[in-house]
């Protein structure tokens, strides 16, 4: 083998090699950030869907007059939306503008987030008014607080 073949398959070698590293290089930086990114739009989603929960309890209280009990509140409240009388209310407050497709009343209390837990509902009516606590049993995120009355509706992460 001559010094010019051998110099221009060192060469192919050497370009194959580079190209690879340069591959393993982009990829090593793109993949962790998209993690990062892929994380903060399903917090920003399990957010979306606590405060659509918010806002069902406080429909379900101007209409009913007080909010679910603790035990069964969740569900009672899915029966509630799902009731005829508001059914035209819950489209309408319930669909995020940007998303097509119908409502589901049924994956309303479930987290976005695998493995799609229920999320935490806790009911203190010793106090005057009334107040709850919603709770992603994947994160921090809450809204609402059982001690604190002036907490009602407000959100964890403002």
């Amino acid at each position: 083998m001559n010094v010019e073949k051998r110099n221009k398959l060192i060469s192919i070698v050497l370009a194959i090699i580079i190209i690879a590293l340069g591959y393993w290089l982009y990829r090593s930086i793109v993949d962790p950030y998209q993690e990062v990114i892929d994380r903060e739009q399903m917090t920003e989603r399990v957010r979306n869907q606590m405060m659509s929960v918010r806002d069902a309890l406080i429909h379900y209280d101007r209409n009913v007059g007080d909010f679910p009990p603790t035990e069964g509140g969740l569900d009672t409240l899915v029966q509630y939306i799902k009731s005829d009388s508001v059914r035209q209310v819950a489209d309408s407050l319930f669909i995020p503008e940007n998303t097509p497709g119908e409502f589901n009343p049924d994956s309303l209390i479930y987290s976005p987030r695998p493995p799609h837990n229920k999320f935490e509902y806790t009911l203190n009516d010793t106090l005057r008014p009334p107040i709850y606590l919603l709770e992603d049993p994947d994160s921090e995120d809450k809204i609402g607080s059982l001690e604190n009355t002036t907490q009602l509706n407000e959100t964890s992460w403002n």
